[in-house]
């Protein structure tokens, strides 16, 4: 076991990483409450986001229920293996982390409000785990897709950090990198607290608020 976990969470390298496959896996083709079709395109006057907060069923939740979002996805980024199986993520063998892609309204909401939920809504202190859910794939991580969002990213979390260090939490290891190619994940795990209420959650913030602007 200690083995296991150990391996889970060191990063693998490309040469080392599970080869994949060239097929997408199959997803589902519309979203459970929106209805919207399950693209990876992003609409006119849309904007789109992406984040690693620990397991993807709650931090999808958190996003859909936000005025302004239009579309969530669940999916793997950040790793080596295209087109990877929830089974093989899981395994640490892939170097992906379990993200959630969010395409937004700016006129509604904003960016920086992204951040907020982001920032509030888990521990960015844990280093590969969040909770109990421990592996590479559990990250936290804010995945821009321009220098608007990376400063914004850097800006907020420069804010944060002091406020988690008062509060007793450590340094924040949260990754800001350039967007990765994204993965849809399984088709049961999209929506998946919608289609069951009583599921898994493990995600929870520090009770530490980060103070960013939330005005529109």
């Amino acid at each position: 076991m200690f083995l296991f976990q150990k391996k889970k969470v060191h990063s693998v390298t490309a040469e080392t990483a599970l080869p994949g496959r060239d097929a997408p896996i199959p997803t589902a083709d519309t979203h459970f409450i929106f209805g919207n079709k399950m693209t990876p395109d992003v609409p006119r006057g849309m904007e789109v986001a992406m984040f690693g907060m620990g397991c993807f069923w709650g931090v999808e939740r958190m996003f859909w229920k936000l005025d302004g979002v239009h579309l969530t996805m669940v999916g793997y980024a950040g790793g080596y293996t295209p087109n990877a199986t929830y089974e093989e993520v899981c395994t640490g063998q892939t170097g992906h982390n379990e993200v959630v892609r969010v395409v937004f309204e700016p006129d509604v909401i904003s960016y920086e409000e992204l951040l907020r939920v982001f920032w509030e809504g888990h521990d960015p202190t844990q280093g590969m785990r969040q909770g109990n859910d421990v592996g590479t794939q559990y990250r936290s991580g804010v995945y821009v897709f321009n220098e608007s969002q990376r400063d914004a990213a850097m800006k907020t979390k420069a804010e944060f950090q002091p406020r988690l260090i008062s509060a007793g939490f450590g340094e924040i290891t949260t990754e800001i990198v350039d967007a990765p190619e994204f993965y849809f994940a399984e088709e049961y795990h999209q929506q998946y607290l919608a289609k069951n209420p009583r599921g898994y959650c493990g995600i929870g913030g520090t009770g530490v608020t980060c103070p960013i602007g939330v005005a529109v």
